[in-house]
């Protein structure tokens, strides 16, 4: 449960899929966007899974496709929510690109682009039997997608 050092190209695959559309992101910012007060709580919460996420993923091996079991349903299950993840990115940048739509759900899936990236770790996690992941996406989810509610809230107020 505690994992074994190593460098994992499965991690590194996950942080490319989660970090390329946030970058492009960045530089297309939603038309309505506004700033809005962020919890200091939430913020240090997700803050400090990010980091704690970000090097767990990336020095500990277990996380790396070994011969197909039972267990591998996970590590699918994983990814298809990474997939799902794309899915909705692909679906922010082709259509309007407002604040709203960043916050619309997807399939039922509230907050898909703040929930499925915590839920896909989570997974990962449980498939590669690193407790450090696991407690850091726990960290990083509590504050990333307190962050996201207090977001929609906001967008809801406005409109």
């Amino acid at each position: 449960m505690m994992g074994h050092l190593g460098f994992s190209y499965v991690g590194l695959i996950y942080l490319l899929m989660l970090f390329i559309p946030n970058i492009i992101w960045s530089k297309s910012q939603p038309i309505d966007n506004e700033k809005i007060h962020e919890n200091k709580a939430f913020i240090l919460l997700e803050r400090v899974g990010q980091v704690g996420c970000t090097g767990t993923l990336l020095i500990f091996s277990d996380f790396n496709i070994t011969a197909f079991s039972l267990w591998s349903l996970w590590l699918i299950s994983s990814f298809l929510l990474m997939i799902l993840y794309e899915i909705c990115w692909i679906r922010y940048f082709t259509g309007e690109q407002t604040k709203e739509e960043i916050y619309r759900s997807f399939f039922g899936i509230p907050l898909p682009l703040a929930s499925l990236p915590v839920m896909a770790f989570l997974l990962l996690g449980i498939y590669g039997k690193v407790i450090w992941l696991i407690a850091f996406v726990i960290i990083f989810g509590i504050g990333h997608i307190g962050i996201h509610i207090q977001h929609l809230k906001a967008i809801k107020r406005i409109s």
